[in-house]
């Protein structure tokens, strides 16, 4: 069994009757889109989620033992042009995406507590045109991503002023640099 899932999600997996659910949260300019693979809306959370259906598609969520980035793609596709246009003029690189694994009851109401299976930040989107309609691709990205990016810090009084203006502990820093210095 995957790990925090809640009693109620346990009972649903080990049935063998699971009708699965995904959730997508992802934060762009205008605001928050939540989306869910089935069709209509849907309540769940507090929160009002639009279908996506067969349109929404999102590539495998894999987990790994050592520690590292592992990316998704989520893809919208048969989107008219004036759609894909608004989609990628929101997306701001860096902005957040969460994603939930639930599952549903014969009544279609969300059973218990959706597993968190995803969180990461948006990265690029693609566009693939086809004529009248279009598939947009967003690449996110795992946090552990910052891992792998240099820091350009250095040890001067101008870069501790970034985290605390008047800090005067490195102020004379700068005229130690080739100083000899006797014990």
């Amino acid at each position: 069994m995957a790990r925090n899932l809640t009693a109620g999600m346990q009972t649903e997996v080990a049935a063998g009757s699971l009708r699965p659910v995904v959730f997508l949260e992802g934060e762009f300019a205008s605001g928050t889109l939540r989306l869910w693979t089935g069709y209509g809306q849907i309540d769940w959370n507090g929160q009002t989620w639009t279908g996506g259906g067969t349109l929404l598609g999102i590539s495998e969520i894999t987990e790994t033992a050592d520690v590292r980035a592992v990316g998704i793609s989520v893809s919208l596709s048969g989107m008219p042009p004036a759609v894909i246009a608004l989609a990628l003029g929101q997306a701001r690189q860096g902005l957040p995406l969460t994603i939930y694994f639930g599952a549903m009851d014969t009544a279609g109401a969300v059973i218990a507590t959706p597993y968190r299976s995803y969180q990461g930040r948006l990265d690029v989107p693609t566009i693939e045109d086809a004529g009248e309609t279009g598939i947009v691709a967003i690449a996110y990205e795992s946090r552990l991503i910052d891992l792998e990016r240099p820091r350009a810090r250095r040890w001067t009084h101008e870069d501790a002023q970034i985290d605390t203006p008047g800090e005067r502990g490195f102020e004379y820093i700068s005229g130690l640099a080739n100083r000899e210095v006797y014990w």
